[in-house]
């Protein structure tokens, strides 16, 4: 039997988070990422984002971690205390992770990331004008650019298509001009 089959039956085919049924998915919890199902949970893809940093933290959402916090699933347990950690802006989650307790294994395993010491700010690939930048979005630059190490020079108005993010620099992606890779600062980019 599959994970995926064990966890819809294991959740009766919902979130194991918030209890929506549509759109869900496996989601390994860190740093276990070999899909078994003591390490894994079924999660919609409203919840899959904000736990993957995709998109910024919606605290009323996340109120659900008010019930799945008592699943007597460890990785539902380890999920929702480092969630509660990241919303600990909010009044409501600080109640929540007191009344927490968790043995020496499984605070371990919660902390094993370092992701509850994050704030709940995610920093998101945006363009100059602040909207949302994705793999494979076209952009258009808004300043010409000299190309460090080249003599190509890249023109105010140049269309960049099919663009990557660089993963570790939200100020960067990387995308082709004139069939040279480059990376441009998102700063110099509007999306197309």
């Amino acid at each position: 039997m599959s994970v995926e089959t064990e966890l819809k039956a294991r959740s009766n085919n919902q979130c194991e988070l918030c209890g929506n049924t549509s759109n869900l998915s496996v989601y390994d919890v860190p740093p276990n990422a070999q899909q078994r199902i003591e390490d894994s949970l079924l999660v919609c893809d409203k919840c899959s984002a904000q736990l993957e940093k995709k998109e910024p933290l919606d605290s009323d959402h996340w109120k659900c971690l008010l019930d799945s916090m008592w699943s007597e699933v460890p990785a539902v347990q380890v999920v929702s205390w480092r969630m509660l950690n990241r919303l600990r802006g909010e009044s409501w989650a600080v109640d929540a992770i007191d009344m927490l307790y968790f043995d020496e294994d499984m605070m371990a395993w919660a902390k094993s990331t370092g992701d509850h010491e994050n704030s709940s700010e995610v920093e998101l690939h945006k363009d100059c004008n602040g909207t949302l930048l994705q793999n494979g979005d076209t952009v258009v630059l808004t300043k010409t650019l000299d190309v460090k190490g080249s003599s190509l020079k890249a023109s105010l108005g140049t269309v960049v298509k099919n663009i990557r993010l660089v993963h570790d620099n939200t100020e960067q992606i990387e995308g082709k001009i004139d069939g040279q890779t480059i990376v441009i600062l998102t700063k110099y980019l509007r999306k197309g």
